[in-house]
């Protein structure tokens, strides 16, 4: 395997260079826009990954692009490619963020996230402030727009005098209306897959009235809140898993509701619930004799009753469902019920839940994803209370330019560029949830058509 290996001159300060680490699925828009920039500033964009092709395929005909192979745990490798960076974008998985980290202290590069800041990142802050570094996280959609768009809403409450005694924010990726409309979860991948499976697994901790509240797993999917967005209708809400470490982040003192909660259409939670009650979402071992089983048989292993006996029968008997009833359809929709076999040698019940839902939930080429947002405030302005609801719905162009693409990248790509043109001061670990960083991410975010309507 080679890797980059940076030359004399491509170290030399005659341009800015920005370096991308991951091609992945989300990385398409933020490229996009970094090389366009770079066309306009004369800098230049190096995409990393460990699929050489997969780097290529982002850069395309740019000349302002590089692509290279690329290993975070191949430790000169990362070295000598973020060298000759004067910024660092990681879009790799986030337990590899801290090593990126420490190469970019030890390298003196800013690093920009769209991931939360996990204790090891924030334990970095005093060395990267002292390196005069900014290490940007939590810069992407849910955490990222959720934060600055937020966070503009209660800096103006508090600046006439407001103060905030609810506040309630849900965000979730979706389908068009117009994608796939036999598809009755009106859902699909449209991030990584297994972070989808894998989601709400801790329990869910939130403030209600003064109150804290827990939703153990095994109820999150049961105890749903519903949401109406304007202009597209009721949505489900289950509760993210923290909400109340929000209440310091963005100033609420003294709030008597705080509650994040992730969006889903109409239906898809209870029948989640069926697949998260049976066992389907664990992944703590391994299922023995996957090789040979069928969808069939992966549901059957953790139902009830006589091997004579339908596997549907035994979930409608289970579940008290209907046999035409939304979730039996929805169920069926997805192939559990079919011979066909499921196409690993081995795996947890987690792993397999997302290959045999893969099958049917992977975007198509022409399909278009939708990223629905909203915010609900209830504030006191000296005695008078005011509801105040701010929404973000943008549509996907297609399987590869996803509306969750869109609105992850570009907050990132924006912060790089007034970053490379130093118009952001603040260094040290930190989310955007500072006036300097926020207000003219969302400004531009504006101009390209990602814009919180309010209500």
């Amino acid at each position: 395997m080679e890797f980059y290996k940076p030359s004399i001159s491509a170290t030399l300060p005659v341009m800015k260079t920005i370096l991308v680490l991951g091609a992945g699925r989300s990385s398409s828009s933020l490229i996009a826009y970094l090389l366009e920039v770079a066309a306009q500033f004369s800098w230049k964009v190096m995409v990393a990954d460990y699929s050489l092709e997969a780097a290529k395929l982002r850069i395309g005909n740019s000349t302002h692009g590089v692509a290279m192979m690329f290993d975070i745990e191949h430790e000169e490798n990362s070295r000598n490619t973020m060298a000759s960076a004067d910024l660092v974008i990681s879009l790799l998985p986030p337990h590899f963020h801290p090593v990126v980290a420490r190469h970019c202290l030890n390298l003196g590069k800013h690093l920009i996230t769209a991931s939360y800041v996990a204790d090891e990142m924030k334990g970095l802050d005093e060395e990267a402030r002292s390196k005069g570094l900014l290490f940007l996280n939590e810069c992407g959609l849910d955490p990222g727009i959720d934060h600055m768009s937020a966070k503009q809403i209660i800096d103006s409450i508090h600046e006439q005098g407001g103060k905030i005694i609810s506040f309630e924010s849900f965000t979730g990726g979706l389908i068009a209306p117009e994608t796939n409309p036999e598809n009755p979860w009106r859902y699909k991948f449209t991030w990584n897959p297994r972070n989808v499976v894998m989601a709400g697994q801790s329990t869910a901790k939130f403030l209600q009235e003064g109150k804290v509240k827990y939703i153990p797993y095994q109820q999150l999917f049961k105890r749903i809140s519903h949401v109406s967005v304007p202009g597209y209708g009721a949505f489900e809400g289950y509760a993210n898993r923290d909400s109340l470490k929000y209440i310091e982040t963005y100033q609420l003192k003294g709030i008597q509701t705080m509650l994040r909660g992730t969006l889903r259409n109409h239906g898809f939670c209870p029948t989640w619930d069926i697949l998260v009650q049976l066992g389907c979402c664990d992944d703590s071992y391994i299922i023995d004799g996957i090789a040979s089983m069928t969808h069939r048989d992966f549901l059957d292993v953790f139902l009830e009753g006589s091997k004579i006996e339908a596997t549907e029968d035994k979930i409608i008997r289970q579940f008290g469902l209907a046999a035409d009833g939304p979730e039996m359809k929805r169920l069926t929709w997805s192939g559990f019920f079919t011979d066909e076999k499921i196409g690993l040698v081995k795996g947890t019940p987690a792993q397999v839940l997302e290959h045999i839902l893969n099958k049917r939930w992977a975007l198509a080429s022409n399909d278009k994803d939708m990223i629905v947002m909203i915010h609900r405030f209830v504030a006191d302005f000296h005695g008078k209370s005011k509801t105040i609801q701010s929404s973000l719905v943008v549509k996907g162009e297609d399987a590869v330019y996803t509306a969750m693409a869109k609105t992850v990248g570009l907050p990132m790509g924006i912060a790089a560029k007034l970053l490379l043109q130093d118009k952001i001061k603040i260094k040290g670990v930190v989310i955007p949830t500072e006036s300097e960083l926020y207000k003219p991410i969302l400004e531009e975010l504006k101009t390209l058509g990602v814009e919180m309507m309010e209500h």
